[in-house]
C-alpha cells in the first residue's frame, strides 16, 4: 500500500433487483429508487440509485483491496450526476496518502465514480484503517492501539 497505487476497479450493474435489494436492507422504501411508474411521474428515465448506496460500493471496492484487518474510519463524498436502474457504474480509486499510527497504518483513498463518460462522484476521499485492533469506537480520536 503506497501512495500512487491504483486499486482494480469495481464495475457493477445496478439493476432493479439489486436495487430492490438494496431498498430493503437499508428499510428506504421510497419508491423513486425501484419503482419504474414513480420515476417517470419524477420525469426520470428509470428509478434512481439511492446516493448511499454508492458510497457502499466505494466501502466494498476498499475492503476488497484492503483485506480483512481494514475498516473504513471516515468517508466524503458529493454526487454530481444521478445513476439509474440498469446503468454499469465504475468504481476507481488511488492511493493518496499512507501514514502509521502505532500498529495501524492510516490509509487514505480518493475515489470517483461513473457511468461511462458521466461522472456521478469525483474527489471523494476514504480513510481506512489497515491492521492491528482499536479498541473503542473507530470514530473515536486517541483511541488505543494494540498488534
Amino acid at each position: 500500500m503506497q501512495v500512487g497505487d491504483r486499486l482494480p476497479p469495481l464495475i457493477r450493474t445496478l439493476d432493479l433487483p439489486r436495487l430492490v435489494a438494496y431498498a430493503g436492507a437499508t428499510w428506504d422504501w421510497h419508491p423513486v429508487h425501484f419503482d419504474p411508474a414513480t420515476a417517470v411521474r419524477f420525469n426520470l428515465p428509470a428509478p434512481v440509485v439511492d446516493g448511499q448506496m454508492l458510497g457502499a460500493l466505494l466501502a466494498e471496492q476498499s475492503l476488497d483491496w484492503a483485506g480483512s484487518q481494514a475498516f473504513v474510519r471516515k468517508m466524503a463524498f458529493r454526487i454530481r450526476s444521478m445513476a439509474f436502474a440498469g446503468e454499469c457504474v465504475r468504481c476507481d480509486s488511488e492511493v493518496v496518502s499512507v501514514t502509521r499510527v502505532g500498529a495501524v497504518r492510516v490509509v487514505t483513498l480518493r475515489q470517483r465514480v461513473t457511468v461511462a463518460e458521466r461522472v456521478i462522484i469525483d474527489d471523494a476521499s476514504l480513510d481506512l484503517h489497515v491492521g492491528g485492533i482499536v479498541s473503542g469506537p473507530p470514530a473515536r480520536e486517541g483511541a488505543i492501539l494494540r498488534d
